[in-house]
């Protein structure tokens, strides 16, 4: 990274979190519930990326929508915020990364389409500690690939593009930064493939959580 970055905004989903689990058990509790047949994890791996509503309807059967779509959306939330930490955890490593990043004092950021109140309750459980602002989404504010989460973080870190570098794990993560003009790390260790990535225009690749710190040096 350039000498100007000083600031790190991270996805949450299969960036710092294996969330996979917990959506996958959400997303079948509500089909089920509805009378619609289980989808598989690899099929949810693939759905996740643009926000829980665009998850759910990719998830339920074709021609789906309207007052039965909204029935089954609002049992996977209900079901999802009282279970999103039944199996989550942070991928081995992200943690100690994290830590070393702040303590070369990077200003560091969560900008993710998971709804609010979930990305605010994840942070606060585990990365209050490093991690200083977690935007979710929220109404009045589009959700990624479009720039909005990004530019809100940024503001309240009082960052420039120049000097603010995003890491995720899918082609929405590299949309997004393109579309706020901001440096992109991609993972391996999250949701899409490496050939998925590439395929997306990925730059630089990371294999693991440990690879984090030496790509932002000491300041």
């Amino acid at each position: 990274m350039t000498e100007k970055c000083n600031t790190v905004l991270f996805d949450l989903d299969g960036t710092l979190l294996n969330t996979l689990g917990d959506l996958h058990a959400s997303v079948n509790h509500a089909l089920v519930a509805c009378g619609y047949p289980p989808r598989s994890l690899d099929e949810v791996r693939r759905f996740v990326g643009n926000g829980v509503r665009r998850l759910m309807e990719r998830a339920v059967p074709r021609g789906i929508g309207g007052e039965a779509f909204e029935t089954v959306f609002q049992a996977f939330r209900t079901h999802y915020m009282a279970h999103c930490f039944d199996t989550t955890a942070p991928y081995a490593g992200i943690v100690g990364a994290l830590a070393e990043l702040h303590r070369r004092g990077y200003r560091l950021g969560i900008v993710s389409n998971k709804l609010q109140p979930a990305v605010s309750e994840l942070h606060r459980r585990f990365f209050a500690d490093t991690v200083a602002v977690a935007i979710g989404d929220r109404p009045g504010m589009r959700r990624k690939p479009a720039p909005d989460t990004r530019f809100e973080a940024m503001r309240r870190l009082d960052a420039r593009p120049d000097g603010t570098v995003y890491v995720g794990d899918s082609d929405v993560d590299i949309a997004t930064a393109r579309a706020a003009g901001v440096a992109c790390l991609s993972v391996l260790w999250g949701f899409r493939s490496r050939d998925e990535l590439v395929r997306a225009g990925a730059g630089r690749l990371l294999a693991s959580p440990e690879d984090l710190p030496g790509c932002f040096p000491e300041k």
